[in-house]
C-alpha cells in the first residue's frame, strides 16, 4: 500500500551509505563539534532527513540502533516534540512555513531571529539546534543575518543549513560551515526503496529514479505527483510535433491555473525539459535549436513564479518554440 511522503521530521528510517552520519558522530563523539554545518547534494536525497537525525541526537533523543546511526525511535519524547514543533530548543527556518502560504524566500525577519535565538541557553537539551531548510531561500539581506550568527558562533548551539546548489551562497558563509556532501545511493537500492515506500511497480520506481537523478526522496515527491502520467503527456507532446491537438493543450493550459496547476506546470516543464535534453544530445540537425528551446525550459517556470506570468501562455510559446526546433 502507498505511503504518503513524511515530512523530514517525521522520517525515522534514512536511506543513506553512512558516510555523512559517521563523520557528524566521530566529531560529536570527539568534543570536536562544529557549530555550523552545510549540508549539501541533489534535491531529494535526505539532507532535511539527516538535519533532523542529528537534531533529535543532539537535543538528547536516546540512540535507537534499529533506526541506524544516528537513529532516535519514534515515541522517544525527543521525537515527539519535534514531530509536534514544541521542542524550545530547536528553531526552523523555510520558505513555505507549514500554513499553506508560499512565499519567494525566507523573510529576512526570521533569519534575525537566529542571533537572538542562540544567545539563550538551552532551555531542555544539551543543545540549541537551528535548520535552516534551505539556505538557497535566503535572500541578501537574509543570508547576511545568517552570516553575524556564523561569525558569532554560540558555545551550546549548532546550526544546519541545507543547500541545493552551494555555489550559489555567499563565498563568507560557506567559509565558515563544516560541509558534509551527500551522494545517491546506489540506483537498485533506491529503487527498490521507492517501490516498497510508493507501491508502484519496480520497473515504475526505476523510472522515477532517473527522473529524479538517483535522489530517492525526490523520486518518490515526484511518484505522488502524477510524475510518470505527466512524463507520458510531455513524451506524447513532443512525438505528435509538429503537429498539435489543439483541444488537448488548450485542456492542459487550463489544467495549471492555481497552486495546485503550478505543481502541474512546474512538473509538465521538467518532464519536457528532460526529454528535450535527450533529444538534443543526439545531435543532427534540430539538436543545436533543441538546445536552446532546453534552456527555456528549465528557466521559465522560475521566472513565471517570480514576475506572475501566465502559464497557460508560457506554453503556447514553447510548443511553438518546439515547432521551429524540430
Amino acid at each position: 500500500m502507498s505511503e504518503a511522503l513524511p515530512h523530514p521530521r517525521e522520517t525515522f528510517d534514512y536511506l543513506s551509505d553512512g558516510a555523512a552520519e559517521a563523520r557528524f558522530q566521530e566529531a560529536l563523539a570527539r568534543g570536536r563539534l562544529h557549530h555550523a554545518w552545510l549540508l549539501t547534494g541533489p534535491e531529494g536525497i535526505g539532507k532535511a532527513t539527516f538535519a533532523y537525525r542529528a537534531a533529535r541526537r543532539l537535543l538528547g533523543a536516546q540512540a535507537a540502533p534499529s533506526f541506524g546511526l544516528l537513529g532516535a525511535g519514534p515515541e522517544d519524547p525527543v521525537s515527539r516534540q519535534i514531530v509536534a514543533r514544541a521542542h524550545p530548543d530547536l528553531l526552523v527556518l523555510q520558505r513555505d512555513p507549514e500554513t499553506g502560504k508560499t512565499r519567494r524566500d525566507i523573510p529576512v525577519d526570521e533569519a534575525r531571529a537566529l542571533p537572538e535565538f542562540f544567545a539563550k541557553s538551552p532551555a531542555a537539551a544539551p543543545y540549541r539546534v537551528a535548520i535552516v531548510d534551505t539556505a538557497d531561500d535566503l535572500n541578501n539581506a537574509g543570508a547576511n543575518a545568517l552570516l553575524k550568527t556564523l561569525e558569532e558562533p554560540s558555545e551550546r548551539g549548532v546550526l544546519f543549513l541545507i543547500s541545493h546548489a552551494p555555489g550559489a551562497l555567499l563565498p563568507t558563509l560557506r567559509s565558515r560551515c563544516r560541509r558534509l556532501r551527500f551522494a545517491p545511493p546506489a540506483h537498485d537500492a533506491a529503487s527498490a526503496w521507492v517501490a516498497a515506500k510508493s507501491g508502484l511497480p519496480l520497473a515504475d520506481a526505476e523510472r522515477l529514479v532517473g527522473m529524479a537523478q538517483g535522489a530517492p526522496g525526490q523520486a518518490w515527491r515526484l511518484a505522488g505527483q502524477g510524475a510518470l502520467a505527466m512524463d507520458e503527456t510531455a513524451a506524447a507532446l513532443l512525438g505528435g510535433l509538429p503537429k498539435v491537438d489543439d483541444a488537448n493543450l488548450l485542456a492542459l493550459a487550463e489544467s495549471f491555473r492555481g497552486a495546485a496547476g503550478a505543481e502541474r506546470f512546474n512538473l509538465l516543464f521538467d518532464r519536457l525539459a528532460g526529454r528535450v535534453h535527450a533529444r538534443a544530445l543526439e545531435g543532427g540537425a534540430s539538436g543545436a535549436r533543441l538546445a536552446e528551446v532546453w534552456s527555456d525550459l528549465v528557466d521559465l517556470p522560475r521566472r513565471a513564479e517570480a514576475i506572475n506570468l501566465d502559464r497557460g501562455d508560457i506554453l503556447y510559446s514553447v510548443i511553438g518554440q518546439l515547432k521551429a526546433a524540430v
